[in-house]
């Protein structure tokens, strides 16, 4: 086995063990966390595929933003409201039966495509995706931008306190 299979292996190992404790704990706490550790074997994966900037924008989105907004809100939620934070696992049976139909359904499909040799190496895209940006779709690009800006002023409007109610 190569390194870099071992790597795929420890990667793809924290991923599925990591959501699988997400989907059994029965804290929501330990979920939240092992959602963290979910997020990073994906993004080390994207790595491996040579997805570079997949990889950043995983970690900057889904882990510095998602996250720290699930974890923030379910720790306040639980001060402010003194709730009991526990989850109940229901239909525990039909879950393990189509999660398994499920596996032997991708599986299947692996087994029957046909990949590609190992001739090709991933190179990184983050280059070409920013030279790309700011050149051929920089329009479209900053129109982009404009209508983020919009939406994030427009909701700052509604959140405020008006003064006169």
């Amino acid at each position: 086995m190569t390194a870099e299979a071992a790597v795929f292996w420890v990667f793809a190992i924290v991923t599925v063990a990591s959501a699988a404790v997400v989907v059994l704990a029965r804290t929501l706490i330990y979920s939240a966390f092992a959602l963290l550790f979910t997020f990073f074997g994906v993004a080390g994966l994207y790595v491996l595929l040579g997805a570079d900037f997949l990889a950043a924008v995983q970690l900057l989105v889904y882990v510095g933003g998602i996250l720290v907004l699930l974890l923030f809100g379910v720790m306040l939620t639980h001060k402010i409201y003194d709730l009991d934070l526990k989850t109940e696992t229901q239909q525990f049976v039909p879950g393990v039966i189509v999660a398994i139909r499920l596996f032997v359904i991708l599986a299947a499909t692996a087994a029957r495509t046909q990949w590609m040799g190992a001739a090709r190496t991933p190179a990184p895209t983050t280059a070409e995706i920013g030279r790309l940006f700011l050149g051929q779709y920089l329009l479209p690009f900053e129109a982009a931008s404009v209508l983020l800006l919009v939406a994030l002023l427009g909701a700052a409007m509604i959140v405020r306190r008006r003064r006169d109610a």
